[in-house]
């Protein structure tokens, strides 16, 4: 091994070291500490920490309280969709969002993967040869709605440069995921592209990068030369993650479907070989019916993934997976054509790699409420596409991007097309009382809430509350044993003035929290039930003075 590789291995260990901080250690706040610290995930953030009710593991300790999944609110019609009357672009057939949405200074930034056709009037062949995967396309918009797509003169596609195509150096391109790295402090590489080339053989990722997000500089080599479909990017406790889909084998030594899986690296440029079981789905139990064209429910994509500091929210493709009859299907049998459905599921983390449903099994964004544009006369099943890189907080909403599609073959109906859906910010679920008694039906009027216990910084911090009848809530403080702080708990606890909101102030009539500075605290939040009054807690933000 060369001395440059050795030096990277000690900076991994070194990093997955700290990544791993075991729950028994107590790490303080300097003397100039603005970070949040979490003991019990070994993970640190700057100037604000998350605590999101569907979060079991920050909000882990709960009495009378329950998760109550939020719904979205879902734009019917496609936000962007292919460019069918002009048979030149690059997306005539399909503008698929296995992509990514930047918002930066009130400009919003688009990439997804196009699908056009081999040749100009070309109506049916093999699927393999007149429909071509890529290229990255670039679009903008200054309300995250209406978007253009602007003519860049990168990339010639049946003779023209007249189009929104990125140029990057491969031929076949099935997805692409963009994040912007703010902390790097070459503003060249503040862009982070991962994409999905094919490399003769399989899909595989390339990177690149940017200072603008229109001209690319790709990598020269694959970040990895094997198998795997990418849902996202992100950066989590000074590791970037790639998650997406493999299919590998399961215990045993058995076939497995669809899985999803995450691989890291500490610089963007050197990928680690291997994976970690990011969202695995339940096997069958019997081996013979395990496999990723057997009739049971796999995980398209993997996971698509946005963090939010300390911690990284997203969806997995809920595949609900129907093969056909090989004879009678040919070359679509292995695939389920006309059968095969994808809902999306929602997942959350805490170290940035392995993630559960705060609702097993459940469909957050159901195809059936968001539907891809019909053919008519036809009945096609619709399969929504997740990415990491479409999930953004932008002022009071969270906005959520994502891909569908008809499971139709080209004129048929196929066509992919970007969707939208929003939620109140950070609203992804909230903490309430039960309705009832276990065993009765008087409803309950008072509950409770813990916290993990984190390390505030030097300052102390401020305690903001998203939720409705924020005023039927109260906020004590205890140290990491659970014992109460006289100074914050009791008639010194902390409450909001506002009614409701998404970020409810909260005040201690002790003053702020200065005095806890560099302190390893737990925040408990009491829930109250008065008439017509129940409270719902959506979140906890932390953040420096």
């Amino acid at each position: 091994m060369t001395q440059n590789g050795i030096l990277y291995l000690r900076r991994l260990t070194v990093l997955l070291t700290v990544t791993f901080t075991p729950i028994t250690t107590m790490v303080h706040a300097g003397p100039a500490s603005t970070e949040f610290y979490f003991p019990s995930t070994g993970v640190s953030v700057p100037k604000q920490a998350l605590l999101l009710g569907i979060d079991d593991y920050l909000l882990p300790l709960r009495e009378n309280v329950g998760t109550y999944l939020s719904t979205p609110t879902y734009r019917q019609e496609p936000v962007l969709s292919p460019t069918k009357e002009d048979p030149k672009a690059p997306d005539s057939v399909a503008s698929h969002f296995y992509g990514g949405v930047v918002e930066r200074n009130g400009k919003y930034q688009m990439w997804y993967y196009a699908v056009h056709l081999s040749e100009l009037g070309d109506t049916y062949k093999p699927i393999v040869k007149n429909l071509v995967p890529g290229p990255v396309c670039y679009a903008e918009s200054t309300d995250g709605i209406h978007w253009t797509k602007p003519n860049l003169g990168q990339l010639e596609i049946h003779g023209s440069k007249d189009n929104n195509a990125i140029a990057l150096p491969d031929t076949q391109i099935e997805g692409v995921h963009v994040m912007l790295d703010e902390s790097d402090p070459d503003p060249n590489r503040r862009y982070k592209m991962v994409y999905n080339p094919h490399n003769g053989k399989t899909w595989v990722i390339r990177t690149a990068t940017s200072a603008d997000g229109i001209h690319w500089k790709a990598a020269d080599d694959f970040g990895i030369d094997q198998f795997l479909e990418t849902a996202g990017v992100y950066k989590f406790n000074d590791l970037f993650v790639v998650n997406g889909q493999r299919i590998t084998f399961s215990d045993g030594g058995h076939l497995s479907g669809r899985q999803g899986r995450a691989i890291i690296s500490t610089d963007f440029d050197h990928w680690l070989p291997g994976d970690t079981g990011a969202f695995l789905l339940d096997e069958p139990a019997n081996p013979e019916d395990r496999g990723h064209t057997k009739p049971y429910d796999q995980v398209h994509l993997g996971v698509g993934a946005q963090s939010f500091g300390n911690v990284v929210v997203g969806f997995y493709g809920l595949w609900h997976n129907a093969p056909g009859d090989e004879d009678s299907q040919k070359r679509w049998g292995w695939f389920g054509y006309g059968k095969i459905s994808c809902d999306l599921g929602l997942v959350i983390s805490n170290d940035g790699l392995h993630f559960r449903e705060p609702d097993k099994g459940r469909a957050y964004i159901s195809r059936l409420d968001t539907p891809a544009t019909p053919m008519p006369g036809k009945n096609y099943p619709t399969v929504l596409t997740q990415s990491g890189n479409g999930i953004l907080n932008v002022g009071d909403q969270t906005l959520i991007y994502f891909g569908r599609w008809l499971n139709a073959e080209y004129n048929q109906g196929y066509r992919g097309e970007v969707a939208m859906a929003t939620l109140p910010r950070d609203r992804w679920g909230a903490l309430g009382l039960y309705p009832a008694k276990a065993r009765g039906e008087e409803p309950m009027t008072s509950g409770s809430v813990w916290s993990a216990p984190v390390t505030l910084p030097s300052a102390g911090c401020e305690v903001y509350l998203n939720a409705d009848y924020a005023d039927h809530l109260t906020v004590e403080i205890s140290d990491a044993k659970f014992q109460l702080l006289k100074d914050y708990s009791g008639e010194q606890s902390g409450s909001s003035a506002q009614p409701s909101g998404l970020d409810c102030a909260v005040a201690f009539p002790q003053g702020d929290l200065s005095a806890l500075g560099g302190q390893t605290v737990r925040f408990k939040i009491n829930f109250t039930r008065e008439g017509e009054a129940n409270p719902r807690l959506f979140a906890v933000t932390l953040r420096t003075k």
